[in-house]
C-alpha cells in the first residue's frame, strides 16, 4: 500500500488513537489525522477528504454505532472499525453498512498496518464488484431498450428483427452514439406519439 494515503483516526479516547497513530507512523504513514471530538465528525470527514478512516470504539451503544454505521454508507471510503465487544447483530450491521474491517478486541499496534491494508484491499474488491454488477444492470437494461426499439421498428416499418438491428446500428454510426441511446430515444418517441 502506498505511503501516501491520508488517513483519519477518530476515536474519543486520545490515548488509545496514539496508540492507532504510532502504529501507522511506524508503517510508513505520515499523513494521519486524529480526531478525538466526535460530535461533527461527519463535518469533519467531509473537510479532510481522508482516503482511508479508522474507527476506534470503546464500548460503543446502540445509537452510536448505528450513526458510524450511517455515515459509513455515504463515505464510499474503506473503513476499519476497532471494538472492544460485539454481538452478532453489530457486525451485520456493520457489514451492511459498508465497513471494510471490523476488528473485535484486537487494537494492538503491530496489528494496525495488516487491517488498514486489509480494509483497503476488501473495499477494492467490493467496489469492482460493484461496478461490474452496476455495469451489468445497464447492459442489460440497454438491451432491453434495444429489444423494445427493435419491436417498433418492426411494427412501424414493416422489418425483421435483423433489420430492424441494423437500423438501430447503422443510426447510431451515424451520429456517433451508441445503440442503446438510439433505442432510449426511438423508444420515447413511440410513447409521446402514442404508438
Amino acid at each position: 500500500m502506498p505511503d501516501t494515503l491520508s488517513i483519519l483516526v477518530i476515536d474519543d479516547n486520545a490515548i488509545r488513537a496514539s496508540i492507532i497513530e504510532a502504529g501507522l507512523r511506524e508503517a510508513g504513514h505520515d499523513r494521519v489525522r486524529v480526531i478525538t471530538e466526535i460530535d461533527d465528525v461527519a463535518g469533519q470527514i467531509g473537510a479532510i477528504a481522508p482516503d482511508v478512516v479508522i474507527i476506534d470504539l470503546e464500548n460503543p451503544n446502540r445509537d452510536v454505532l448505528e450513526h458510524f454505521f450511517s455515515l459509513s454508507r455515504s463515505l464510499k471510503r474503506p473503513i476499519a472499525m476497532f471494538v472492544d465487544k460485539a454481538d452478532l447483530s453489530s457486525i451485520e450491521a456493520a457489514v451492511d453498512a459498508g465497513v471494510s474491517a471490523y476488528v473485535v478486541d484486537g487494537l494492538r499496534k503491530d496489528r494496525v498496518k495488516p487491517i488498514l491494508d486489509m480494509a483497503i484491499l476488501r473495499f477494492r474488491a467490493f467496489s469492482r464488484m460493484q461496478e461490474e454488477l452496476e455495469a451489468a444492470r445497464s447492459e442489460l437494461q440497454g438491451r432491453k431498450i434495444i429489444d423494445k426499439a427493435k419491436g417498433i421498428l418492426m411494427r412501424t416499418r414493416g422489418v425483421s428483427e435483423e433489420e430492424a438491428y441494423a437500423l438501430l446500428r447503422t443510426t447510431a454510426m451515424n451520429q456517433n452514439r451508441k445503440i442503446a441511446e438510439i433505442a432510449q430515444s426511438l423508444v420515447t418517441a413511440a410513447e409521446l406519439l402514442g404508438s
